[in-house]
């Protein structure tokens, strides 16, 4: 059973910083794509990040390009979204994400997390 619990988040002013992490377990990780998705109030969830289970390839929704990166450690089966610049706009629930059916983002992802709150006060 695939597990995945987002830490990290938390209340930062706009123009800070945060790190999430998502430890995944269940099954071995390093073959599939893993990723963030995020879910602000009154819209719907969105794609925030995606890494190819090498993690030499990345994807990024053109709203965090430059802020956020993304990155994994296989052998420790954990992902990392680093959170630069942020904005009011970031607030949302931060969710992890894999899809166990694919080793790279093809517009979905399988499973997810129960999410982090990240708030950006202004």
């Amino acid at each position: 059973q695939v597990q995945l619990v987002e830490s990290g988040g938390g209340l930062v002013q706009a123009g800070g910083s945060l790190r999430l992490s998502c430890a995944a377990s269940g099954r071995t990780f390093s073959n599939y794509v893993m990723g963030w998705l995020r879910q602000a109030p009154g819209k719907e969830r969105e794609f925030v990040a995606a890494v190819s289970w090498i993690g030499g390839r990345t994807n990024y929704a053109d709203s965090v390009k430059g802020r956020f990166t993304i990155s994994r450690d296989n052998a420790k089966n954990t992902v990392y979204l680093q959170m630069n610049s942020l904005k009011p706009e970031d607030t949302a629930v931060y969710y992890c994400a894999t899809d166990v059916t694919s080793t790279w983002y093809s517009g979905r992802f399988s499973h997810w997390g129960q999410g982090t709150q990240v708030t950006v006060s202004s």
